[in-house]
Order: C-alpha cells, then structure tokens, then sequence
C-alpha cells in the first residue's frame, strides 16, 4: 500500500500537543490591528486547542502525526 499524503495546509496550521489534542493559531493577527479591539488581540496571542468535533475532522489529513491514543 502506497504511503499517505499529509495536507500541507493541515501541517502549517495545526499541530498535536503531548496529549494527543489539536493545537491551533488563533487567526486575525496578520495587519489591520487598529480596528481590532485589545481584547481581540490579546485573546488571539494565545495558542488554541480545537474542540473534539473539528478535531475528528483535522486529524485524518495528518496521518503522520505524533497522536495520542
């Protein structure tokens, strides 16, 4: 059997934590912060950890991934 492709997309934008979740940038971060309220951009700053039903849809298209369990 062939080996699997990772998506490229998919490895730029997430990876998996010790415990096996997905862990995420929040996005919004890039230009435009002047209308960005400081709440915004302090929420963003910090990493995300994706809920178990967007979770089940990222990881098969990291097959590759050091995942827990």
């Amino acid at each position: 059997m062939p080996k699997m492709k990772t998506k490229s997309s998919a490895k730029k934008r997430f990876r998996f934590s010790a415990t096996g979740k997905i862990r995420f940038k929040p996005s919004g971060m890039r230009h435009g912060m002047s209308k960005r309220s400081q709440s915004t951009k302090r929420k963003a700053r910090k990493i995300g950890v994706m809920a178990d039903a967007d979770a089940r849809i990222v990881a098969p298209t990291m097959p590759y991934a050091k995942k827990k369990g």
